[in-house]
């Protein structure tokens, strides 16, 4: 059965996203009525062609661009609580990474789920909507893709924000690290069956607990969000299902080379494993700065919005 486990230890992403209602202002004024109903009015969805599929992101507001990249689980609505906030002084690019809503494709022995693939897109989406350089930034495993990005092309960034990137060569510099990961990868593993036996739901709630360090999350949310949690759960059970491609290796030698301003945002109440990789990238960085977000755990972004935004639109408008 270890064994078993080990060979499935693949690094697939992590993360998870929970939607939170849209809060729209209700005052009204005489001279108001036309700008507060487009205010409030949902977003066009586009669609552009990306390594053979249709990848589908909205794009709002003026000025400098910036994209914003969720974990597995999520789509473009992770980052609600964002997109009306950023775009008043910027253009604000959400996409869902493939396999998430309301992207078509399906599950696939032949796919390719990885953190390499998904970063692919990210590249190529950056390119074809000619927004480079952009203010880059990802939660959880989309952090991660923004991470290699940079690496890899540091001409198209000219900033990255990293929300708890799950960067699991790290631990292997902290102490205690390889009890870390093997604990959570522990806590993960009933998943693996239960998404063989398509048992999705179950599936995810253990995933939560892991990635969450508690095993009420996900129950103790509206069955509306549960349920949009699991309209997104193709990625995160592809990676399991079908693993072909580990999470690419990054070292402290690797990060050193970044010039690109970066930010580190960790939850207080987030999991060690997670809090230990943004120690080590803030040890290995050159031109970093973090942010600790109270009362938060790695639901980062939608858990406390209003500090998130403040840290990471302060940090993105002094560069």
């Amino acid at each position: 059965m270890l064994k078993q486990f080990d060979m499935k230890k693949n690094y697939f992403s992590l993360s998870l996203w929970l939607l939170l209602f849209y809060l729209c202002s209700c005052n009204n004024s005489n001279t108001g009525t036309t700008t507060q109903n487009e205010a409030n009015a949902a977003p066009e969805v586009k669609a552009v062609f990306i390594n053979g599929d249709s990848i589908h992101y909205i794009d709002i507001g003026k000025g400098d661009p910036i994209v914003l990249v969720h974990g597995v689980m999520g789509d473009y609505r992770t980052w609600e609580t964002q997109t009306d906030v950023f775009s008043r002084n910027h253009r604000v690019i959400v996409y869902s990474l493939r396999y998430g809503y309301p992207n078509k494709q399906t599950l696939d022995s032949t796919a390719d789920y990885s953190l390499s693939q998904n970063t692919k897109d990210l590249i190529i989406l950056i390119k074809a909507l000619k927004l480079e350089p952009v203010h880059l930034v990802g939660h959880s495993s989309g952090a991660f893709a923004t991470l290699i990005t940079t690496i890899e092309h540091p001409e198209l960034v000219r900033s990255l924000t990293l929300a708890e990137p799950p960067v699991m060569s790290l631990l292997k510099n902290v102490p205690g690290g390889d009890t870390l990961e093997k604990n959570f990868w522990k806590a993960v593993f009933p998943a693996i069956e239960l998404f063989k036996n398509n048992d999705d739901e179950k599936a995810a709630e253990i995933f939560v607990h892991a990635v969450m360090d508690d095993s009420q999350y996900f129950a103790k949310h509206p069955q509306r969000m549960r349920e949009i949690i699991m309209a997104n759960t193709a990625q995160l059970k592809g990676s399991i299902l079908y693993p072909k491609t580990v999470f690419p290796p990054v070292s402290c030698n690797d990060l050193k080379k970044i010039k690109t301003p970066v930010l580190l945002v960790e939850g207080d109440q987030s999991p060690l494993f997670l809090t230990s990789i943004i120690d080590e990238l803030e040890r290995c960085l050159g031109n970093k700065e973090k942010a600790t977000l109270p009362h938060t755990s790695h639901g980062l972004e939608y858990e406390n919005p209003a500090e998130f935004n403040k840290v990471v639109l302060g940090f993105i408008d002094k560069n």
